[in-house]
Order: structure tokens, then C-alpha cells, then sequence
């Protein structure tokens, strides 16, 4: 007998141009090797024997993986800035703008996990927590919001430690883009320039003003009004990320403490009142 179409090693060529798919990888790197999917896809490692358990590794992890695209995103959009090209900073951003709206739909997948089915394998995370992810901090850091005692939680890792410090002190995304305005012939106080990266960003009259302008002469400063957008796409899609985030963890645990130790949901609707860029959302009520 035959083969069945279920037994048959690979489909029938139908063209011409299939006749080329290439079938001998003896001495060729494959699609698995280039994405190292032997380490990607042995790295769910369940500490519990619970089915969802898994659901939970993939999500948080995944969500790692975007993260980093929107650090390699940010950072080549302040080195950009830094170098007055404007016009390839919009790209990066553009992009950390569709990146975060994956990771604000894998909110709706991890909903389908229920309190009762996580409660069967929380205790085994620890203190364990998304609390403590580096890359969420690193981007707090490059957007602006700098939080020192954050730090201590790092130092178990020394080389973590000391790349989270550096970004600590570093120019975010905000401060580049007041430079851009100044660079602009914008009248930016020289204090503003000038100050401690480290410290929280607080709203400015100067940069206000500087704002304004841009946003009442479109025509004259039309890629720093660009810019503008697109920060404000950035702090809009990283709010409603963090509103979706409150609101899942609210569905599975409740106002239950969080396993790092924060108040849970009463911490997450806090930092729902964070800013980042706060002259671009004020000016909306001005023009």
C-alpha cells in the first residue's frame, strides 16, 4: 500500500519554484538554530505540576522578549535625537508604540487564568514578582521616571546592578527630546538642560512655553511637533498597559498583597498617576 497524504515526508511539488526548497541541512544553519529555539523553547520550566502554571511562564516571558525590543527601540531613538536626526528617531518610536500594543493584548490571554487556578500554583513563585523585572525599570529609566530605592532590589547581580545605575544617571527619552527644543532656537531654561539625570523630571514653565510654540507653529517646527506625538503615543500606550495590568491582577488575586511584597492592585493604581512628559499633556488644555 501507498502512503497515506498523513505519512508522506513532505508535499507534493506543484511548482516549479518549490522545486528549490531547500531540504538538506547537514552543513546549513536551520530556522531553529538562528532562533535558538532549543533554549527558548525549553525555558518553562514549571515549578508546580499545575496545568496553567505554563500559560503564566509563557506570557511573563514573552513579555520579557517585547520589552527588550522597546529598550533596543528607545535607545537608538535618544541616540538619534542626540544626533538632531529626527526623522529615523520617528521609526524607533513608531515602533516602541506597536510593541507595546502586543504586550497590552497579552493582558486579555492571561485574564483567562482564574483566581482559583492560580491560587494552585502561586505559592511556588516566591517572592518571585513582575516587580522585580529589570527591563520594566530600565524603561521607567529611559522614559524618565527614576526611582532610586528601586536599585537595592539589583544587587544580588552586580553587572545588573551597575547597567540599571548607569541608566539611573543617563539623559531618558524626555530630557533628548527638551535638548532637541533648545537646539531648536526654543528659549529652554539653562537649569533644565543642565540638571541631575537622576532626579525625578518636574514640569517646567520654559519647556511648556517651548511646547506651545511648536504646537501653535506646526508648519515652521513640524518634526519636533512629530516628536511631540510620538511621546505622547509612548505615555499613552505605557498607561494603558499599566491600567490593563492593575485590572488583570485585580480579576485573579484581588486586593491580595503581591508576591514581591508591594499592596498589589492599591500599588498599580497608584502609579497610574505617574508622568512622564507632562508639558505635552497640560498644553492640551492651553492651545
Amino acid at each position: 500500500m501507498g502512503m497515506t497524504n498523513e505519512q508522506k515526508p513532505f508535499p507534493q511539488q506543484t511548482s516549479q519554484e518549490e522545486a528549490g526548497i531547500h531540504t538538506d541541512f547537514k552543513n546549513r544553519m536551520t530556522y531553529g538554530e538562528y532562533l535558538k529555539l532549543d533554549q527558548i523553547l525549553t525555558a518553562q520550566e514549571r515549578l508546580s505540576n499545575h496545568h496553567d502554571e505554563m500559560l503564566f511562564l509563557i506570557i511573563h516571558q514573552v513579555s520579557e522578549l517585547w520589552m527588550k525590543l522597546i529598550l533596543h527601540e528607545t535607545y537608538a531613538a535618544i541616540a538619534s535625537i542626540k544626533a538632531n536626526d529626527l526623522l529615523s528617531s520617528f521609526k524607533r518610536l513608531a515602533r516602541v508604540s506597536k510593541t507595546q500594543s502586543q504586550i497590552i493584548q497579552a493582558w486579555d490571554v492571561l485574564s483567562t487564568l482564574t483566581p482559583t487556578e492560580y491560587m494552585e500554583f502561586r505559592e511556588q513563585l516566591g517572592q518571585a514578582s513582575g516587580f522585580q523585572s529589570y527591563q520594566y525599570r530600565l524603561i521607567e529609566f529611559a522614559l524618565g521616571h527614576k526611582t532610586g530605592a528601586i536599585l537595592k532590589i539589583y544587587e544580588k547581580d552586580k553587572e545588573l546592578h551597575e547597567r540599571l545605575v548607569e541608566a539611573y544617571h543617563a539623559p531618558s527619552l524626555y530630557d533628548v527630546s527638551i535638548q532637541a527644543l533648545a537646539n531648536a532656537g526654543l528659549a529652554v531654561d539653562q537649569h533644565v538642560i543642565e540638571r541631575d539625570f537622576s532626579k525625578p523630571y518636574v514640569a517646567n514653565d520654559s519647556v511648556r512655553e517651548a511646547w506651545l510654540t511648536v504646537y501653535r507653529h506646526v508648519d515652521r517646527y513640524w518634526n519636533l511637533y512629530q516628536l511631540g506625538e510620538k511621546l505622547v503615543d509612548i505615555e499613552d500606550w505605557l498607561q494603558q498597559w499599566r491600567f490593563r495590568h492593575m485590572k488583570t491582577v485585580e480579576r485573579i488575586i484581588g486586593f491580595k498583597v503581591g508576591t514581591g511584597g508591594s499592596s498589589g492592585v492599591n500599588y498599580l493604581k497608584s502609579v497610574l498617576e505617574q508622568r512622564f512628559f507632562p508639558e505635552l499633556w497640560d498644553l492640551r488644555t492651553e492651545i
